[in-house]
Protein backbone atom coordinates (compact mmCIF):
# COMPACT_ATOMS: atom_id res chain seq x y z
CA UNK A 1 0.00 0.00 0.00
CA UNK A 2 1.38 3.10 -0.99
CA UNK A 3 1.36 5.89 1.91
CA UNK A 4 0.05 9.54 1.12
CA UNK A 5 2.45 11.38 -0.33
CA UNK A 6 4.11 14.62 1.23
CA UNK A 7 4.39 17.79 -0.60
CA UNK A 8 7.09 20.00 0.00
CA UNK A 9 7.97 23.33 -1.45
CA UNK A 10 9.22 22.13 -4.54
CA UNK A 11 9.01 18.19 -4.74
CA UNK A 12 6.83 15.40 -3.48
CA UNK A 13 7.75 12.49 -1.18
CA UNK A 14 5.86 8.87 -1.98
CA UNK A 15 6.36 5.93 0.46
CA UNK A 16 5.82 2.55 -0.23
CA UNK A 17 6.61 0.16 2.62
CA UNK A 18 10.11 0.61 3.15
CA UNK A 19 11.63 2.70 -0.04
CA UNK A 20 10.81 6.58 -0.68
CA UNK A 21 11.05 8.19 -4.40
CA UNK A 22 11.61 12.24 -3.96
CA UNK A 23 9.78 13.86 -6.98
CA UNK A 24 10.62 17.06 -7.95
CA UNK A 25 8.19 19.62 -9.60
CA UNK A 26 10.76 21.67 -11.28
CA UNK A 27 12.31 18.12 -13.13
CA UNK A 28 9.52 16.48 -13.90
CA UNK A 29 8.37 20.08 -15.58
CA UNK A 30 11.64 20.43 -17.20
CA UNK A 31 11.63 16.38 -18.68
CA UNK A 32 8.29 17.42 -20.13
CA UNK A 33 8.91 20.50 -21.80
CA UNK A 34 12.42 18.54 -23.40
CA UNK A 35 10.20 15.50 -24.31
CA UNK A 36 7.81 18.02 -26.70
CA UNK A 37 10.74 19.43 -28.12
CA UNK A 38 12.27 16.17 -28.91
CA UNK A 39 8.96 15.34 -30.32
CA UNK A 40 8.73 18.45 -32.53
CA UNK A 41 12.25 18.01 -33.58
CA UNK A 42 11.52 14.57 -34.64
CA UNK A 43 8.08 15.42 -36.64
CA UNK A 44 10.58 18.05 -38.38
CA UNK A 45 13.16 15.48 -39.08
CA UNK A 46 10.35 13.63 -41.08
CA UNK A 47 9.36 16.74 -43.29
CA UNK A 48 12.48 18.21 -43.98
CA UNK A 49 15.43 16.81 -46.51
CA UNK A 50 16.41 17.53 -50.05
CA UNK A 51 12.79 16.03 -50.68
CA UNK A 52 9.93 18.18 -48.68
CA UNK A 53 6.74 16.22 -47.61
CA UNK A 54 4.45 18.39 -46.03
CA UNK A 55 3.07 16.97 -42.57
CA UNK A 56 -0.37 16.33 -43.21
CA UNK A 57 1.43 13.35 -46.07
CA UNK A 58 4.53 12.41 -43.33
CA UNK A 59 2.37 11.88 -40.36
CA UNK A 60 0.02 9.81 -42.13
CA UNK A 61 2.82 7.78 -44.12
CA UNK A 62 4.05 6.36 -40.33
CA UNK A 63 0.71 4.33 -39.99
CA UNK A 64 1.36 3.22 -44.02
CA UNK A 65 -1.02 6.03 -45.41
CA UNK A 66 0.22 7.26 -48.54
CA UNK A 67 1.25 7.49 -52.00
CA UNK A 68 3.95 4.93 -52.58
CA UNK A 69 7.40 7.56 -53.06
CA UNK A 70 6.00 9.41 -49.87
CA UNK A 71 5.91 5.96 -47.99
CA UNK A 72 9.34 4.84 -49.29
CA UNK A 73 10.81 8.24 -48.00
CA UNK A 74 9.44 7.92 -44.19
CA UNK A 75 9.26 4.29 -43.41
CA UNK A 76 12.54 2.94 -45.78
CA UNK A 77 14.46 5.89 -45.10
CA UNK A 78 13.60 8.86 -43.03
CA UNK A 79 12.20 6.87 -39.70
CA UNK A 80 14.91 4.22 -39.58
CA UNK A 81 17.76 7.10 -39.51
CA UNK A 82 15.70 8.95 -37.10
CA UNK A 83 15.52 6.20 -34.91
CA UNK A 84 19.40 5.47 -35.44
CA UNK A 85 19.92 9.21 -34.13
CA UNK A 86 17.55 8.79 -30.68
CA UNK A 87 19.42 6.02 -29.82
CA UNK A 88 22.98 7.34 -30.17
CA UNK A 89 22.07 10.54 -28.98
CA UNK A 90 20.43 9.04 -25.96
CA UNK A 91 23.67 6.95 -25.73
CA UNK A 92 25.96 9.36 -25.89
CA UNK A 93 24.04 12.08 -23.23
CA UNK A 94 24.09 9.85 -20.77
CA UNK A 95 27.45 8.54 -21.13
CA UNK A 96 28.28 12.32 -21.04
CA UNK A 97 26.39 13.22 -18.07
CA UNK A 98 28.19 10.07 -16.01
CA UNK A 99 31.80 10.64 -16.90
CA UNK A 100 30.98 14.53 -16.31
CA UNK A 101 29.68 13.74 -13.29
CA UNK A 102 32.22 11.17 -11.72
CA UNK A 103 35.63 13.04 -12.97
CA UNK A 104 33.46 16.60 -11.46
CA UNK A 105 34.60 18.27 -14.18
CA UNK A 106 32.09 19.51 -16.97
CA UNK A 107 34.66 19.10 -19.94
CA UNK A 108 35.57 15.33 -19.64
CA UNK A 109 33.51 13.78 -22.36
CA UNK A 110 33.69 10.52 -23.97
CA UNK A 111 35.31 12.46 -26.99
CA UNK A 112 37.36 14.50 -25.71
CA UNK A 113 39.10 11.83 -23.08
CA UNK A 114 39.15 9.51 -26.34
CA UNK A 115 36.75 7.12 -25.90
CA UNK A 116 35.28 7.37 -28.77
CA UNK A 117 38.00 7.28 -30.88
CA UNK A 118 38.75 4.09 -28.98
CA UNK A 119 36.02 2.54 -30.14
CA UNK A 120 36.04 3.73 -33.59
CA UNK A 121 39.98 2.56 -33.44
CA UNK A 122 38.68 -0.87 -32.96
CA UNK A 123 36.03 -1.29 -35.34
CA UNK A 124 38.45 0.17 -37.98
CA UNK A 125 40.72 -3.02 -37.31
CA UNK A 126 38.44 -4.96 -37.34
CA UNK A 127 37.13 -3.95 -41.03
CA UNK A 128 40.73 -4.06 -42.25
CA UNK A 129 41.40 -7.68 -40.40
CA UNK A 130 38.36 -9.17 -40.98
CA UNK A 131 36.01 -7.27 -42.88
CA UNK A 132 33.42 -6.60 -40.06
CA UNK A 133 32.64 -2.77 -39.81
CA UNK A 134 29.39 -2.15 -36.81
CA UNK A 135 30.03 -4.93 -34.58
CA UNK A 136 28.94 -3.35 -31.35
CA UNK A 137 30.99 -5.68 -29.86
CA UNK A 138 34.63 -4.15 -31.18
CA UNK A 139 33.28 -0.67 -30.38
CA UNK A 140 33.02 -1.52 -26.24
CA UNK A 141 36.18 -3.45 -26.53
CA UNK A 142 38.06 -0.15 -27.66
CA UNK A 143 36.41 2.07 -25.37
CA UNK A 144 37.06 0.19 -22.49
CA UNK A 145 40.82 -0.19 -23.61
CA UNK A 146 41.20 3.43 -24.32
CA UNK A 147 39.08 3.85 -20.74
CA UNK A 148 41.66 1.54 -19.13
CA UNK A 149 44.82 3.44 -20.61
CA UNK A 150 43.40 6.42 -18.98
CA UNK A 151 42.80 4.57 -15.63
CA UNK A 152 46.58 3.48 -15.49
CA UNK A 153 48.29 6.58 -16.46
CA UNK A 154 45.88 9.59 -14.69
CA UNK A 155 45.59 7.49 -11.13
CA UNK A 156 41.38 7.73 -9.67
CA UNK A 157 39.29 9.30 -11.85
CA UNK A 158 37.23 11.92 -8.91
CA UNK A 159 40.88 12.81 -7.12
CA UNK A 160 43.05 13.52 -10.31
CA UNK A 161 39.98 15.41 -12.31
CA UNK A 162 42.15 17.37 -14.86
CA UNK A 163 44.95 15.01 -14.83
CA UNK A 164 42.63 12.65 -16.27
CA UNK A 165 41.13 15.46 -18.72
CA UNK A 166 44.62 16.32 -19.88
CA UNK A 167 46.13 12.53 -20.73
CA UNK A 168 42.68 11.72 -22.03
CA UNK A 169 43.08 14.68 -24.54
CA UNK A 170 46.28 13.19 -25.41
CA UNK A 171 45.52 9.89 -25.99
CA UNK A 172 42.49 10.78 -28.13
CA UNK A 173 44.84 12.98 -30.44
CA UNK A 174 47.29 10.07 -30.91
CA UNK A 175 43.88 7.60 -31.34
CA UNK A 176 42.67 9.72 -34.23
CA UNK A 177 46.62 9.43 -36.25
CA UNK A 178 46.24 6.12 -35.91
CA UNK A 179 42.81 6.27 -37.05
CA UNK A 180 43.65 8.82 -39.94
CA UNK A 181 46.84 6.05 -40.90
CA UNK A 182 44.84 3.13 -40.97
CA UNK A 183 42.22 5.01 -43.03
CA UNK A 184 45.16 5.70 -45.40
CA UNK A 185 45.46 1.85 -46.26
CA UNK A 186 42.11 0.97 -46.41
CA UNK A 187 41.01 -0.72 -50.33
CA UNK A 188 39.02 2.04 -51.88
CA UNK A 189 35.65 -0.01 -52.10
CA UNK A 190 35.51 0.92 -48.52
CA UNK A 191 37.15 3.93 -48.00
CA UNK A 192 34.51 6.29 -49.28
CA UNK A 193 32.24 4.49 -46.57
CA UNK A 194 34.45 4.62 -44.09
CA UNK A 195 35.45 7.98 -43.92
CA UNK A 196 31.94 9.56 -44.01
CA UNK A 197 31.15 7.20 -41.34
CA UNK A 198 34.30 8.51 -38.88
CA UNK A 199 33.22 11.51 -39.28
CA UNK A 200 30.15 10.61 -37.66
CA UNK A 201 26.85 10.05 -40.16
CA UNK A 202 24.00 8.33 -39.73
CA UNK A 203 23.40 7.80 -43.48
CA UNK A 204 22.32 4.54 -44.30
CA UNK A 205 21.60 3.64 -40.73
CA UNK A 206 18.68 1.61 -39.98
CA UNK A 207 17.46 -0.22 -37.74
CA UNK A 208 19.42 -3.57 -38.26
CA UNK A 209 22.14 -1.03 -37.04
CA UNK A 210 20.54 0.20 -34.45
CA UNK A 211 19.33 -2.72 -32.67
CA UNK A 212 22.22 -3.81 -30.56
CA UNK A 213 22.24 -0.82 -29.59
CA UNK A 214 18.95 -0.22 -28.75
CA UNK A 215 18.85 -3.17 -26.82
CA UNK A 216 21.91 -2.28 -24.70
CA UNK A 217 20.32 1.04 -24.44
CA UNK A 218 17.03 -0.52 -22.27
CA UNK A 219 19.52 -2.37 -19.68
CA UNK A 220 21.84 0.50 -19.26
CA UNK A 221 20.03 3.26 -19.12
CA UNK A 222 17.46 2.51 -16.35
CA UNK A 223 20.92 1.19 -14.32
CA UNK A 224 22.41 4.58 -14.97
CA UNK A 225 19.20 5.74 -13.56
CA UNK A 226 19.24 3.53 -10.10
CA UNK A 227 22.54 4.74 -9.97
CA UNK A 228 21.88 8.31 -9.49
CA UNK A 229 21.61 8.68 -6.42
CA UNK A 230 25.24 6.98 -5.60
CA UNK A 231 26.52 9.55 -8.42
CA UNK A 232 25.13 12.82 -6.69
CA UNK A 233 27.48 11.09 -3.62
CA UNK A 234 30.54 11.31 -5.99
CA UNK A 235 30.58 14.84 -6.50
CA UNK A 236 31.97 15.07 -2.51
CA UNK A 237 35.77 14.88 -1.92
CA UNK A 238 35.82 11.30 -1.70
CA UNK A 239 36.82 10.75 2.06
CA UNK A 240 33.09 12.56 2.50
CA UNK A 241 31.32 10.10 0.24
CA UNK A 242 32.87 7.19 1.84
CA UNK A 243 31.80 8.64 5.23
CA UNK A 244 28.03 8.46 4.36
CA UNK A 245 28.78 5.00 3.49
CA UNK A 246 29.18 4.84 -0.30
CA UNK A 247 32.22 2.37 -1.56
CA UNK A 248 33.58 5.28 -3.80
CA UNK A 249 36.17 2.52 -5.56
CA UNK A 250 33.00 0.01 -6.46
CA UNK A 251 30.79 2.90 -7.59
CA UNK A 252 33.57 4.82 -9.85
CA UNK A 253 33.95 1.11 -11.43
CA UNK A 254 30.11 0.51 -12.46
CA UNK A 255 30.19 4.39 -13.64
CA UNK A 256 32.66 3.91 -15.62
CA UNK A 257 31.65 0.64 -17.20
CA UNK A 258 28.61 2.27 -17.75
CA UNK A 259 30.03 5.08 -19.75
CA UNK A 260 32.38 2.77 -21.78
CA UNK A 261 28.91 0.36 -22.37
CA UNK A 262 26.77 3.86 -23.80
CA UNK A 263 29.77 5.33 -25.52
CA UNK A 264 30.53 2.51 -27.25
CA UNK A 265 27.23 1.35 -28.55
CA UNK A 266 26.62 5.18 -29.39
CA UNK A 267 29.67 5.10 -32.15
CA UNK A 268 29.18 1.83 -33.37
CA UNK A 269 26.19 3.58 -35.05
CA UNK A 270 26.87 6.79 -36.22
CA UNK A 271 30.51 6.80 -36.02
CA UNK A 272 32.66 9.37 -33.23
CA UNK A 273 29.99 11.98 -33.03
CA UNK A 274 31.20 14.71 -31.04
CA UNK A 275 29.67 17.46 -28.91
CA UNK A 276 26.86 15.24 -27.86
CA UNK A 277 28.34 14.18 -24.56
CA UNK A 278 30.53 17.65 -23.74
CA UNK A 279 27.18 19.34 -24.44
CA UNK A 280 24.11 17.61 -23.22
CA UNK A 281 24.86 17.42 -19.75
CA UNK A 282 25.52 21.40 -19.18
CA UNK A 283 22.54 22.13 -21.35
CA UNK A 284 20.14 19.64 -18.90
CA UNK A 285 22.13 21.15 -15.80
CA UNK A 286 20.17 24.22 -16.82
CA UNK A 287 17.23 23.03 -16.20
CA UNK A 288 17.66 20.98 -13.06
CA UNK A 289 18.03 21.92 -9.64
CA UNK A 290 22.03 21.73 -8.33
CA UNK A 291 21.04 18.89 -6.26
CA UNK A 292 20.30 16.24 -8.95
CA UNK A 293 21.70 14.14 -11.60
CA UNK A 294 19.99 14.92 -14.72
CA UNK A 295 20.87 11.73 -16.44
CA UNK A 296 17.28 11.40 -18.15
CA UNK A 297 17.46 14.82 -19.43
CA UNK A 298 20.72 14.82 -20.73
CA UNK A 299 19.78 11.90 -22.51
CA UNK A 300 17.00 13.38 -24.02
CA UNK A 301 18.61 16.60 -24.90
CA UNK A 302 21.33 14.14 -26.46
CA UNK A 303 18.93 12.57 -28.99
CA UNK A 304 17.53 16.55 -29.95
CA UNK A 305 20.70 17.36 -30.94
CA UNK A 306 21.46 14.37 -33.01
CA UNK A 307 18.22 15.11 -34.80
CA UNK A 308 18.60 18.80 -35.24
CA UNK A 309 22.01 18.44 -36.42
CA UNK A 310 21.09 15.32 -39.06
CA UNK A 311 18.13 17.48 -40.16
CA UNK A 312 20.41 20.66 -40.51
CA UNK A 313 22.85 18.75 -42.40
CA UNK A 314 20.24 17.40 -45.19
CA UNK A 315 19.18 20.64 -45.85
CA UNK A 316 22.29 22.48 -45.40
CA UNK A 317 23.73 21.38 -49.05
CA UNK A 318 21.24 20.74 -52.01
CA UNK A 319 24.60 18.41 -53.86
CA UNK A 320 25.35 16.39 -50.86
CA UNK A 321 24.26 16.74 -47.08
CA UNK A 322 26.40 17.39 -44.50
CA UNK A 323 27.27 14.07 -41.79
CA UNK A 324 25.62 15.10 -38.51
CA UNK A 325 29.53 14.83 -37.14
CA UNK A 326 30.96 17.66 -39.04
CA UNK A 327 27.47 19.80 -37.95
CA UNK A 328 28.15 19.02 -34.07
CA UNK A 329 31.44 19.87 -34.64
CA UNK A 330 30.76 23.39 -36.03
CA UNK A 331 28.68 23.49 -32.86
CA UNK A 332 31.43 21.99 -30.12
CA UNK A 333 33.79 24.86 -30.95
CA UNK A 334 31.71 27.88 -29.72
CA UNK A 335 30.03 26.24 -27.10
CA UNK A 336 33.68 24.64 -25.88
CA UNK A 337 35.13 27.82 -25.68
CA UNK A 338 31.64 29.25 -24.08
CA UNK A 339 31.81 26.61 -20.88
CA UNK A 340 36.03 27.76 -20.72
CA UNK A 341 34.90 31.58 -20.27
CA UNK A 342 31.75 31.00 -18.34
CA UNK A 343 32.42 32.01 -15.06
CA UNK A 344 29.86 29.45 -13.72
Amino acid sequence: MINTPQTHHDSTVVRYQGFSLLLSHSAIFSTIVISLILLLAVIASLALGSTFIPLNAALPAILGQGSHSTLLLVQEIRLPRIFAGLITGTALGTAGCLIQTMARNRLASPDLLGINNGATLAIILGLIVGNILGSWWLALIGAAGCALLIFMLAGRWGRQGYRVLVIGLAIAVMLRSVIELLMSTVSLQHASTLYTWSLGSLVGRGYSASLPAALGLTLLLPTALLLSRRLALLRFEEGLAASLGLNVSKTQLFIMLLTIGLAGLGVTIGGPIGFIALASPIIASRFADPAHIPIFRSALIGAIVIICADTLGRITSSHAEVPVGVITSILGGPFLLWVLLSKQ
